[in-house]
């Protein structure tokens, strides 16, 4: 009796699929069907500009907001990169997150436990991303992790008021757009 009700709802199931593949979108390699594949996931992600606001950064009961006109009066410099989505190369200009992060007692030259610290940015879409605090330090990591204010000379346009840009990264999937927050939080 089960081998028949096995047989039976197999046979409903195999009638059910070409109904459902007239009603389903084709689905990208490494993707599972029901969700969307990474690069939609990007794309979902990284919608216009919201209204500019602070950016707010934080290590444990310490806080600074910075809103536009104050990271642009910090010292900045300027990194060049390749944009993969863009297929060009672009030049940002901003701050290096270090440097927002040590006056609030991020080591600039991480060692021993500093090094179970680890940074989450997060745009205004909710998209987040994470770094280790080493890669964010020149003493160890020889990319840099920029909180950019500038592209090319130009505001950021749809990516925000601010854009985290990362250098030696192989496509921008860390970058986040419209970046409205930083957390340094300590690994359990």
């Amino acid at each position: 009796m089960d081998r028949m009700f096995a047989g039976l709802v197999l046979i409903a199931a195999l009638a059910a699929l070409p109904a459902l593949a007239q009603n389903s979108s084709p689905v990208d390699a490494g993707q599972h069907p029901g969700m969307p594949g990474m690069a939609g996931m990007e794309e979902m992600h990284h919608v216009s500009a919201p209204a500019p606001g602070p950016l707010k950064v934080s290590f444990g009961a310490k806080t600074a907001d910075f809103t536009p006109e104050q990271l642009a009066a910090l010292p900045h410099i300027t990194i060049s990169v390749y944009n993969e989505h863009e297929k060009a190369n672009q030049t940002y200009s901003g701050v290096p997150l270090i440097d927002l992060l040590t006056p609030l007692g991020v080591s600039a030259k991480p060692h021993g436990k500093e090094f179970r610290f680890y940074v989450v940015a997060e745009g205004a879409d909710d998209y987040q991303v994470v770094y280790s605090v080493g890669e964010i330090t020149p003493d160890v990591h020889d990319g840099t992790v920029l909180v950019a204010d500038s592209v090319n000379g130009k505001s950021l346009g749809n990516n925000g008021v601010f854009q985290l840009v990362a250098t030696g990264e192989k496509r921008p999937a860390r970058w986040v757009r419209n970046l409205v927050a930083v957390r340094v939080l300590p690994a359990q």
